[in-house]
C-alpha cells in the first residue's frame, strides 16, 4: 500500500520539540524578511512595510491559534490574570535579551570581538527604529511629540522592563536618561568581569531610536562604557530637542 503524507498526518506528529523547531523557524523567517527588506529598500521603507505586514501577520497568527484552541482570537488571554500576563511578558522579555547574548557571543566564537560588534551595532540601527515605531504605534504618540513623547516611548521599551532607569536633569527642550542597572553589566560584574564596552552600539541605539520618536531630538552620550562612571548609574543619555 503507498504511503502518503498528508498536512493532517504531519500535524499529528507536534511534539514539544517540534513546537519549538516551529517557533523558532516562524521568527527566523520573519526576521529575515525584514533584514533583507531593510537591504533592498532602505530602512524607511522597510519600516513602512513591517508595520503593514505584521499588523496582518499579527491578525491572521490570532485568528489561526485561536481556531487551533477552539477560542476566539479576544479568548486566547483573556482568562491568563494580571500577574501571570506580567509573568509571561517578563519572560518573553528576558528571552529577547538572551537571544541578543547568545548571537553576539556566537559571532564572537566564529570571527572574534570586533566582527560581533558590528554586527550587534547593524542590527540595533534597525531594532531601535522598529521599537520606536512600536512604541508610537501602541501609545498612539504623534510624529513630533517632542520630550514627553520620547519619555512615554523610553517606558515601553524592552529594556525598559528589564534594567531600572530614571529621567534626570529635564527641562521643556532636553532631559537626561540614565540606566541605573543594566542587567548584562551585573551579571558581568558578579563574574568579576570589566564592563561591556558598549558605548558604540549604544550611540546607534539611542540615536536611532529618538529620532524616529521625533526626527528634530538629538542624542548625546553623557557617558557608557568603557567610559568610566559613577557607581550610580551605568550609562547616561542626553536628549535635546532641535526647533525646525
Amino acid at each position: 500500500m503507498d504511503e502518503k503524507n498528508t498536512p493532517s498526518a504531519a500535524g499529528s506528529s507536534t511534539t514539544p520539540e517540534v513546537m519549538t523547531e516551529i517557533i523558532r523557524q516562524l521568527a527566523a523567517h520573519y526576521g529575515l524578511w525584514l533584514a533583507e527588506s531593510v537591504q533592498r529598500l532602505g530602512l524607511a521603507a522597510a519600516l513602512d512595510a513591517e508595520r503593514e505586514a505584521g499588523d496582518r501577520f499579527f491578525s491572521i497568527l490570532s485568528g489561526k491559534l485561536g481556531r487551533a484552541l477552539g477560542l476566539s482570537p479576544q479568548e486566547l488571554l483573556s482568562g491568563a490574570d494580571r500577574e501571570m500576563l506580567d509573568r509571561l511578558g517578563m519572560a518573553l522579555r528576558s528571552a529577547w535579551l538572551a537571544a541578543d547574548g547568545v548571537w553576539f557571543q556566537a559571532i564572537e566564537g566564529a570571527a572574534g570581538m570586533a566582527a560581533a560588534k558590528q554586527v550587534n551595532d547593524a542590527c540595533w540601527s534597525c531594532f531601535a527604529p522598529l521599537e520606536a515605531r512600536r512604541a508610537k504605534a501602541i501609545l498612539g504618540l504623534p510624529d513630533r511629540g517632542g520630550i514627553a513623547a520620547l519619555k512615554a516611548a523610553l517606558g515601553v521599551r524592552m529594556y525598559a522592563h528589564l534594567n531600572r532607569w530614571e529621567f534626570v536633569e529635564e527641562t521643556e527642550t532636553s532631559v537626561v536618561f540614565r540606566m541605573t542597572d543594566c542587567r548584562v553589566q551585573t551579571a558581568r560584574t558578579r563574574k568579576g568581569l570589566d564592563d561591556y564596552p558598549c558605548k558604540s552600539g549604544g550611540i546607534v541605539e539611542y540615536t536611532g531610536f529618538s529620532r524616529e520618536i521625533d526626527p528634530r531630538l538629538r542624542c548625546q552620550c553623557v557617558g557608557c562604557p568603557p567610559d568610566p562612571h559613577p557607581a550610580e548609574w551605568v550609562c547616561a543619555w542626553r536628549f535635546t530637542l532641535e526647533e525646525g
